[in-house]
């Protein structure tokens, strides 16, 4: 994932990724889309056709891949990954940021579970 992302790649687009590699790619910011082996295929012969126009965007808040003729093709994140991608916040900042709910909780289960929480 760092070798890809010292690249500059910021999205990897294949038909399929074992596990461990998605949430790698999650954990390290970099956007793992699954899609069709043909629409990729597509894609990249539109690139090869087109090398002066050989851009795809990626557009994370709509959820699709645009190919250099312009075709938009959806893709599927899980909106907990999407939130936190499109708020730049990696694992320990998407926690962070529910602190407040997260001292809500302790401090109802202090009341609740007083003996849990002696020293």
């Amino acid at each position: 994932v760092w070798a890809l992302m010292l690249m500059g790649i910021r999205c990897v687009i294949a038909p399929s990724f074992g596990d461990i590699f998605r949430n790698n790619c999650y954990q390290n910011g970099l956007l793992p889309v699954v899609m069709d082996r043909a629409e990729i295929e597509a894609i990249a012969a539109d690139v090869g056709n087109s090398p002066e126009q050989n851009q795809v965007a990626i557009d994370l808040q709509a959820q699709e891949v645009v190919a250099p003729d312009g075709k938009r093709i959806p893709f599927r994140v899980p909106a907990m990954r999407r939130d936190a991608m499109l708020a730049g916040l990696d694992e320990i900042g998407s926690t962070l940021a529910r602190e407040t709910e997260i001292a809500a909780f302790q401090a109802r289960d202090r009341k609740a579970r007083p003996w849990i929480h002696q020293a």
